[in-house]
């Protein structure tokens, strides 16, 4: 972070339900700006931050300023924020004009200078042609649209996003992802973005903060977090890995502790192959699993340790050819990571390899 005042810094934030402790002393700065994501499986606590810095929940101790101010114990329609929601709650019975318009009527704004700036709304994303129509006649992404139109047209200096993507097809979401950075990027507000989707995480963020257990595993840009997890949770959770605990990295690896190599950084070569400044491991292909763009190759070494290995799809190849292979897998030495295991939760002694070599999803 920069010297510059933040948008939002949580400090010592803690909301407890019950016996329960949803968010458990989280300290956090979000710079102005900043494309912002919280990333984690259900009941990690992202979502619960986002709503106390909302305003629908009051913290059980600790504080949320927005640009300084202290607005912990103000009520929703007095901080300078603004909420998507997933579900989009626009107003069937309103065209989407008026949709865009009805933060600005709500704070006394007269009918001509609310639909003028409803209008310059839509135009930024690019739905000024829809102005007339009712919500029903648009797509999931144009709705989506409308949503966001509404919530930047009051000029809010932070937009929280709570899984907005989420009821999306496949093929629109990554569509949206790409035309939700450019409004961020042109409007340059403040988005704090909540997801489950590591990958939407990765796409769309500036920095993202990694929650498990009401606590933040790590925080950094994307491609710290992928490249250097802290974690074995976060090396597991964003993206996936080959996990080796202590006594296999040292069988394997020649090294101590818990440690993570990500696919796509393994080679396969023929038994035998060397090259220098390349460690290698013999071991049989056990299932090759086409991917379209590329093959996951599951290997059984023979130190006894199961690993995925993520090639790219060259030449039209064909997996059924390389099942019971024998293969020398690489990988260098810098593309091993280090693993801490004190993450609230962790399992010291991880099952190896298993979420790669199955290729198992991170957990919803």
């Amino acid at each position: 972070m920069s010297d510059a005042q933040p948008a939002i810094r949580l400090t010592g934030l803690t909301k407890e339900f019950g016996a329960v402790t949803a968010v458990d002393h989280v300290d956090l700065e979000i710079g102005a700006g900043e494309f912002f994501s919280m990333l984690g499986p259900s009941g990690s606590g992202k979502t619960t931050v986002l709503r106390l810095i909302a305003g629908f929940e009051q913290p059980t101790s600790g504080t949320i300023e927005l640009f300084g101010q202290d607005v912990s114990k103000r009520a929703p329609f007095d901080r300078d924020v603004n909420t998507v929601f997933q579900d989009y709650a626009l107003f069937p019975h309103m065209s989407v004009l008026d949709n865009v318009a009805y933060g600005l009527r709500v704070r006394g704004i007269g009918k001509r200078e609310r639909h003028e700036r409803a209008r310059r709304a839509l135009a930024s994303v690019r739905l000024e042609q829809y102005a007339d129509r009712r919500p029903s006649q648009l797509s999931g992404g144009q709705r989506q649209r409308v949503a966001l139109a509404r919530a930047t047209v009051v000029e809010p200096k932070v937009l929280l996003l709570d899984e907005p993507l989420g009821a999306l097809d496949l093929k629109l979401r990554e569509q949206m992802q790409v035309e939700l950075k450019q409004i961020q990027r042109e409007l340059g507000i403040t988005f704090i973005f909540v997801t489950h989707d590591q990958e939407e995480a990765l796409t769309l963020s500036d920095r993202i903060a990694v929650f498990h257990a009401g606590r933040i595993q790590q925080l950094g840009t994307p491609a710290e977090l992928y490249e250097r997890p802290a974690s074995r949770f976060v090396a597991d959770f964003v993206g996936t890995s080959n996990l080796f605990d202590d006594q296999r990295s040292r069988d394997l690896l020649g090294r101590p502790g818990l440690h993570s190599i990500r696919p796509e950084k393994l080679t396969v070569s023929a038994e035998g192959t060397t090259e220098p400044g390349l460690r290698t491991a013999p071991g049989t292909v056990v299932e090759a699993i086409y991917l379209g763009s590329g093959i996951r190759l599951v290997v059984d070494l023979d130190a006894g340790v199961r690993v995925a290995v993520l090639e790219q799809n060259a030449r039209g190849r064909r997996p059924e050819d390389e099942r019971g292979d024998r293969v020398a897998v690489g990988w260098h030495d810098d593309d091993v990571v280090e693993l801490r295991t004190d993450a609230p939760g962790e399992a010291s002694t991880p099952e190896p390899a298993a979420s790669a070599a199955t290729g198992a999803s991170a957990p919803a």
